[in-house]
């Protein structure tokens, strides 16, 4: 019964572009012009980086600038802390991609991939800057900055010593079997190599970091544009675009559709990123037998600390809220 309505649901939709081409071609340009103008420039060459440094066993190397900072706050291993600067730096979803690869390759325990999930699949900030406060006309910046960034960052510390209290200390070695055999091999393979075949394994990894890195974009893209296309069920029934439901089915279109008006809100959905977000998260992990349920419940807890922090700056300081 419920792949008969499920069924019907999909043709219904179907229908509603037919009928309303122009308009569904509309909101399926806006979500391919975001696409290809603010996701593709801003997400694909740290794509690319990303997969050829976790294929070429780089990424503890990678970490080590920031890893003693972070090591005595959060106490996790060098993959972990990759993780966490790529999910932070780069933006999402390259949080959830890079903690997905790197728990493929056994890199990662189990535990430490929903760890990093609960807090590090965030919004980028060259994305949060360069697009998010000019699009809501905001002056000031440090404020947005502590709500987008450091409450998940404080929300990691937290859980790492409350939940996620038994992960293992960064002078631990991974107790996974396979994992240590798979480090191995890879090891002896790359001792074993004459000289030069290092370019040459630079060069094949490089390429399936690509293939790899094209196929999650276009797939990004792909859930932009079905996301955006949504909001054309609301335009048939009131005459216009439901404006609170816009950024909760895709983010950037739905801020673009919701513009200032609502800037406390718009912020609040940065934070939870919508249902397009979760949608290329299980994408990311849906291979893996990491838990998409914990990441949405994670979201929506801190989706509900920003709001107490922004209660929390109308109560000390009305004058400046929002600006």
């Amino acid at each position: 019964m419920s792949m008969i309505v499920l069924t019907i649901l999909f043709l219904l939709f179907a229908g509603c572009i037919l009928t309303h081409s122009q308009l569904s071609l509309a909101y399926a340009g806006m979500g391919l012009e975001l696409w290809f103008r603010n996701m593709i420039p801003s997400l694909l060459p740290f794509m690319i980086l990303s997969g050829i440094m976790i294929r070429m066993n780089l990424t503890e190397k990678a970490s080590m600038i920031l890893y003693p900072i972070i090591k005595p706050i959060y106490k996790v291993r060098k993959n972990v802390c990759y993780a966490m600067l790529t999910g932070f730096l780069c933006g999402f979803p390259m949080g959830a991609k890079t903690v997905s690869d790197l728990y493929a390759r056994q890199m990662l325990t189990k535990r430490e991939a929903e760890y990093l999930l609960a807090f590090c699949n965030n919004i980028g900030p060259v994305y949060f800057c360069s697009f998010v406060l000019p699009l809501l006309g905001r002056q000031m910046v440090l404020p947005y900055l502590f709500g987008m960034y450091g409450i998940p960052l404080l929300y990691g510390f937290v859980l790492r010593r409350t939940i996620y209290r038994a992960l293992p200390l960064p002078h631990e070695k991974q107790n996974n079997a396979a994992a240590l055999v798979s480090c191995e091999a890879f090891s002896g393979t790359r001792a074993s190599m004459p000289n030069g075949s290092i370019g040459r394994q630079l060069l094949a990894e490089t390429d399936h970091a690509i293939q790899s890195s094209v196929q999650a974009i276009l797939s990004l893209g792909g859930y932009m544009i079905l996301y955006n296309l949504l909001n054309l069920i609301p335009h048939m029934l009131l005459g216009h675009p439901l404006q609170l439901l816009s950024p909760l089915l895709e983010i950037t279109g739905g801020l673009r559709i919701l513009g200032d008006s609502l800037p406390l809100y718009s912020f609040l959905a940065l934070s939870f990123g919508g249902l397009s977000c979760i949608a290329q998260t299980y994408n990311c992990i849906g291979n893996s037998d990491l838990p998409i349920g914990s990441y949405i419940l994670h979201k929506l807890l801190l989706t509900a600390l920003n709001g107490i922090f922004y209660l929390c700056w109308f109560q000390i300081s009305p004058a400046s809220f929002l600006r």
